[in-house]
């Protein structure tokens, strides 16, 4: 607990531990990041947009499916960063690199198996979903490239966990700005066929994204290969019982948590399918929309759970406290300047996405209700990063799972169903949910409990 790498980890003055300065350091390159990969999606649904109401509504279906089914292993690779981060806060730096091997030897083979398995099965399971054949039939188009990318983002995410872990959120920025950059090139080239390629339509957009996310998981892998092996242990390792099972015990329920959140997300989204294509593309563009508070939530997010991680395997908690707080606020901060730019420009920002006269119509109340949903969503996320740097995963596990499948999806039948409020009334049931996210994660966190786990 006194080597010289533990004092290089806690050379910020304990004054400055968990301040302002020190959390938004951490932060920006998470935001700069999510919002690369934010454009990316938006500019990858403007563009498929302009296909029609169809083409949009079928990769926005498609996308909230296959995340549903590989956020298990997305989620489950974002434990490591929780692993690291306390590693490095207790000065024991070469133990580091090797949770990346074992998630990787975990999660890649899995989720390529899944992979292979939704392809397959894919007509089978969107006939069973139900929206139109038409949307049905784009969607078989999307599918093949998106799903080849998500094992892409497996290896990434796996990667990225660790260099955050560390406290080093640039070099996945600069992957995700690579990534993005190569994604919208060929995604224009293919879409349309511009640029000397074929023109691909919606098939373009997922190859487009396949060719993006393995980017960015080569561009780590090599990063970490080539800048921190000799100090953070990044070589191969091989898989070992008692670490695999490590990994498991603190990740997968952190994998549940997403992946039982985005299921219900996506019988949601199926229920918005089956009232039409334009409240499908409607409710598509709204989602895009929201990602603009979701970046900064997130990189608040990575932000908390590096910090929080880090003292809590230095042995200052006070620190890990004041991290969250920081956070927390601004989250607070930041949500309330996307949600004043929802009220004001409610109607140039739904027409970057669809010129359809449906699709604006029934995207306009949307904004006036994003403006609450989104502010909530940030400070949930925020405090759900904070407890998991803590290792404090289980019990968001249930909560969220509870909240989901009990709150979520019976409020939004009730108000979009059977009160006859329709799409908004149905994402008004998703405003319920993300308020008892919020308070459930920043009550947990403030009770203590997670200063007696460990991992």
């Amino acid at each position: 607990m006194t080597s010289a790498a533990r004092q290089d980890a806690l050379a910020t003055p304990a004054a400055a531990r968990g301040s302002l300065r020190e959390v938004a350091g951490l932060a920006w390159p998470v935001i700069i990041s999510q919002m690369s990969s934010t454009l990316m999606g938006v500019v990858d649904t403007a563009m498929v947009g302009r296909l029609g109401a169809t083409e949009l509504a079928a990769v926005g279906f498609a996308h909230i499916w296959t995340w549903t089914l590989f956020s298990m292993f997305i989620g489950t690779a974002s434990g490591v960063q929780t692993f690291v981060a306390q590693h490095h806060g207790a000065g024991d730096e070469q133990r580091c690199g090797g949770w990346v091997w074992q998630a990787l030897t975990l999660l890649v083979p899995a989720a390529a198996l899944v992979a292979a398995g939704i392809g397959v099965s894919a007509p089978f399971l969107l006939a069973a979903l139900g929206p139109s054949p038409d949307l049905q039939a784009k969607a078989l188009e999307f599918l093949p490239g998106r799903l080849l990318g998500l094992v892409g983002t497996v290896v990434a995410f796996c990667w990225a966990s660790f260099f955050r872990g560390i406290g080093d959120t640039r070099t996945p920025m600069l992957g995700a700005v690579l990534a993005n950059l190569v994604n919208v090139t060929l995604g224009y080239g293919l879409i349309f066929g511009e640029l000397g390629l074929p023109q691909l339509g919606v098939a373009g957009s997922g190859a487009a994204l396949a060719v993006g996310e393995w980017t960015m998981a080569l561009f780590l892998g090599v990063a970490a290969s080539r800048r921190v092996l000799a100090r953070y242990g990044t070589g191969p390792v091989r898989a070992r019982a008692p670490e695999l099972r490590r990994v498991l015990r603190t990740g997968l329920p952190i994998g549940g948590q997403w992946v039982l959140d985005m299921s219900a997300f996506a019988v949601f989204t199926t229920l918005v399918a089956r009232m039409g294509d334009a409240s499908m593309a409607a409710s598509q563009a709204f989602i895009s929309l929201l990602s603009l508070s979701f970046m900064q939530a997130s990189g608040l997010s990575v932000a908390a759970a590096t910090l929080v991680g880090r003292y809590v395997g230095a042995g200052d908690p006070a620190a890990a406290a004041r991290s969250f707080r920081t956070a927390l606020g601004l989250a607070g901060a930041l949500g309330a300047g996307v949600a004043l730019l929802f009220l004001t420009v409610p109607e140039a920002l739904l027409g970057l996405f669809s010129r359809d006269a449906d699709v604006l119509a029934l995207g306009g109340p949307l904004l006036a209700l994003g403006a609450g949903f989104q502010l909530l969503d940030a400070l949930g996320i925020a405090a759900s990063g904070a407890l998991r740097g803590a290792g404090d995963t289980r019990w968001p596990f249930l909560v969220q799972a509870g909240l989901a499948w009990f709150v979520f999806l019976p409020s939004a039948w009730l108000l979009g169903i059977t009160l006859g409020g329709g799409l908004t009334g149905a994402w008004g049931g998703g405003l319920v949910y993300v308020a008892g996210l919020a308070v459930a994660f920043i009550w947990r966190f403030r009770t203590g409990a997670w200063r007696r786990i460990r991992i």
